[in-house]
Parts: C-alpha cells; structure tokens; sequence
C-alpha cells in the first residue's frame, strides 16, 4: 500500500487536531468545493461520483482543509448510499465543529439516467 492510501484508510476525521480555533468572533462564511467525491455504489460496486459543496458559519472551530480532503477521500474505498454517505459526512462535521449555521449540497453525477442531489442544512433541522 503506498503511504497516501495508507493515511486515508487510517484516518479518523474525529481527532481534535483537524479542527484549529476560530479566532475571529465576527459572523462570516467558510464555502469550500470538493468536486472530486467518490464511493461505491452498495449494491452494485460501481463508483458514483459528486460535486459537495460545504458552507458553514463558524463558531469556536473551524477545519483544518487538508484533514477535510483526506476525510472526504476516506469514502473511495466504501460502499455506501448517495443519502447515507451526504447524511454521514453532514453528521460528522456538525458534531465536530457546532456550527452557527452549516449546509452541504452533494451533487452526484448522472448514472443510469438518474441524477441526484442531495441538501442538509441546518436552518431546516432546528
């Protein structure tokens, strides 16, 4: 295994040192682009790719973008739903850095004559 898939097959998003302190106590908005998201279909195995788009608002913490990249290339290797994987990766971010506000769009590609696009945000689950 070369030493790039070894770190993101070990990687945990969970550890406190990807999330750094936010230092400024203004509101203002973080929106970072991953076009390059991948996971394996459950039932097929096929690879279903997506655009994710995250915005948030910062409250005490913020991600640090290289430990953002490696978690989001944790699910190359995994078989997982387009719903499960977008529900999982907004779950997990949310938790870690308790957001103002937070919203993530997954865009997945056109598959099967099937496109789907999938929003969680947090101004709808209050």
């Amino acid at each position: 295994m070369k030493y790039g898939e070894q770190e993101i097959v070990e990687f945990d998003i969970n550890k406190k040192e990807n999330y750094w302190p936010n230092q400024h106590k203004k509101n203002y908005l973080i929106d970072i682009e991953l076009p390059e998201f991948m996971a394996k279909c459950p039932r097929s195995g096929y690879p279903d790719f997506a655009e994710l788009r995250l915005q948030y608002v910062p409250n005490k913490k913020v991600i640090e973008l290289k430990a953002l990249k490696i978690y989001i290339n944790t699910f190359m290797y995994r078989e997982i739903s387009h719903e499960n994987g977008a529900n999982e990766i907004y779950d997990t971010l949310y938790k870690n850095l308790k957001p103002k506000k937070m919203k993530l769009v997954a865009d997945f590609k056109p598959r099967g004559n099937v496109h789907t696009v999938i929003t969680i945000d947090s101004e709808n689950n209050k």
